[in-house]
Parts: structure tokens; sequence; C-alpha cells
């Protein structure tokens, strides 16, 4: 199961993702922010994301090469946003990159 919604207003975009993030999901997400009319202006929230393979990993590198900001809850996602180094924003709006906060 997977799930995309996008939503785009006043100039920005937020992407939610759900279920399993695999290859045919992937190259999903990538046509999806190609189609955005800011991608660099893009926030995607991966609270219910469930699964990434290795597919999926190389496109959130990629948006994160790109200046993507991400949202995400729980161990799982929080851990592969570290490892790939993304900016994921606080509760509060604020944004951090993972392992510059852990020191």
């Amino acid at each position: 199961m997977f799930r995309i919604d996008v939503n785009e207003e006043d100039g920005k975009a937020t992407m939610k993702i759900a279920g399993r993030l695999e290859a045919q999901c992937a190259e999903e997400v990538r046509r999806q922010v190609l189609h955005c009319n800011d991608p660099h202006r893009l926030v995607v929230d991966l609270s219910d994301v469930t699964f990434i393979d290795n597919s999926g990993e190389e496109v959130l590198s990629w948006l994160g090469r790109i200046r993507t900001q991400f949202i995400a809850q729980g161990f799982y996602c929080l851990g592969i946003c570290e490892r790939l180094h993304l900016l994921v924003l606080k509760d509060d709006g604020s944004r951090r990159r993972l392992r510059e906060d852990a020191s």
C-alpha cells in the first residue's frame, strides 16, 4: 500500500507520503516533485511511511540535495533522515539537521 497526496497553495507545496516507499513508488515521488511549481519550497511529510527500501532512500537523498524539508515522526523515519542528513522540521516549524543536534 502506498499513497501520495500533494497540496500546493500560497507558493508552498506539501507532499504527504504513506505506506511503503519502494522502487516503483519512489519513481512516482520523483515525478510528482518534478510537477511542483517550486520543488525547492517543498515539504515532504514521512510521518505515515512504514518502510523505505534502497530506491526510496535514493529518492529521499535526491530530495535532500534539492533542499527539500521533511517532517518525520517515529524512530524509523527519523533514523533514516538522520543517516541521509536530511533537513527535518521541528514541531515549532524551525529546521534542523538531526546529525548536528546529536552533539
